[in-house]
């Protein structure tokens, strides 16, 4: 057994070669070890990590606590707490919006849950710690007010638009300014002018995510989009039937023409659990979105089983709740962590550093 005492540069040396999710670059060199404290057979050491991984923070923690261990494996215990580490966002395009990510969830079609899903995914990350913004850009079918339970005009202060906060969100939609069962009836430059003006003049603060639900389809908003801002990216929800398959690969085209990165692709009402029998019947198939994205060489993010639960909270505007649901929980973390894996390999690829290693 090793009698002799750990050092902090003990640790420093064995953390050295840690990099910063989303850098890529030696916590150790960025100042992020801020505490070591060995006493006898115990360590703890506190490491500050930005809040744009914090949905894999855990496994984060697990693979700091792995390798502390393997180094000192006479130790008794291993302690690592982990602390926000800020460090704010670039400006990003012409309408300089403070994020560190642009996701914008779109699909080929309409009926596959976009919306949901759009909203489902900001949610994740904001309960997880993440800094995130929802914009609502289906202009002519804005839902996630409805989704959300929130129907409230945005103020002005200082000639900026403040988003409602809800559910740990920052909120924009044109479904706050537009009376129930009125039509929007837009040409492209009118959509351009009020896409622009929901990302260049609403107070979104810094954001570590701005979440961004599309119409369906292939048309002007993510034309949009890839004028103002270049660094977007995107994820693909579709349903298993090959209708929306072939939609849905439509969609990745039209992104990758428009040299937006793909995060993933997400297959919605993948199958159906009876609860009275507990049979699973698979409605719409299953598995295709699985099978094209690896065709079509794209992340796939993961599956949401059909669910009388979820339907219900977003008929009435009670989505939140949906996280209480244990039946859907698991696929909704899983989705979000992949997402956030994505998105941190699309930044280091974009500011040239090393690919983050892949956590199991």
């Amino acid at each position: 057994m090793n009698s002799k005492p750990i050092t902090e540069t003990d640790v420093l040396e064995t953390l050295q070669d840690f990099l910063d999710p989303e850098l890529g670059r030696s916590i150790v060199k960025l100042g992020q070890v801020q505490q070591v404290r060995a006493d006898g057979g115990r360590l703890s050491v506190v490491v500050g990590l930005p809040t744009f991984a914090a949905p894999v923070w855990e496994e984060l923690r697990s693979a700091l606590v792995e390798k502390l261990r393997t180094a000192f494996p006479h130790l008794e215990q291993v302690e690592v707490v982990l602390t926000p580490w800020a460090r704010p966002p670039e400006r990003q395009g012409v309408v300089g919006l403070s994020a560190k990510s642009v996701a914008a969830v779109g699909s080929g079609k309409g009926g596959v849950g976009k919306s949901t899903v759009a909203a489902l995914l900001a949610q994740g990350l904001a309960r997880a710690g993440a800094q995130v913004g929802l914009l609502d850009a289906d202009v002519y079918g804005p839902s996630i007010p409805h989704l959300l339970g929130v129907h409230e005009q945005p103020t002005v202060v200082n000639d900026r638009l403040q988003p409602v906060r809800v559910d740990g969100l920052a909120v924009m939609s044109i479904g706050f300014f537009v009376p129930p069962g009125e039509a929007v009836l837009w040409r492209g430059p009118m959509l351009h002018n009020a896409i622009s003006q929901f990302l260049r003049d609403t107070d979104w603060g810094d954001l570590d995510y701005l979440i961004i639900d599309l119409p369906p389809g292939t048309g002007d908003v993510a034309l949009s989009l890839s004028q103002l801002l270049p660094l977007t990216e995107a994820v693909v929800v579709c349903t298993p039937q090959d209708v929306a398959l072939l939609d849905a690969a439509k969609a990745i085209t039209m992104f990758r023409k428009l040299q937006i990165e793909i995060l993933g692709m997400v297959e919605n009402m993948s199958y159906f659990i009876c609860p009275g029998c507990g049979m699973r019947h698979e409605i719409f198939g299953c598995g295709g979105a699985r099978r094209r994205a690896a065709e079509l060489n794209v992340p796939f993010l993961g599956e949401i089983p059909l669910n009388v639960g979820l339907r219900t909270q977003c008929d009435e505007g009670r989505l939140a709740a949906v996280w209480q649901d244990t039946a859907l929980t698991g696929f909704l973390e899983t989705i979000c962590r992949r997402l956030v894996h994505s998105a941190i390999q699309v930044r280091r690829q974009k500011a040239h550093q090393v690919n983050l290693p892949v956590l199991e």
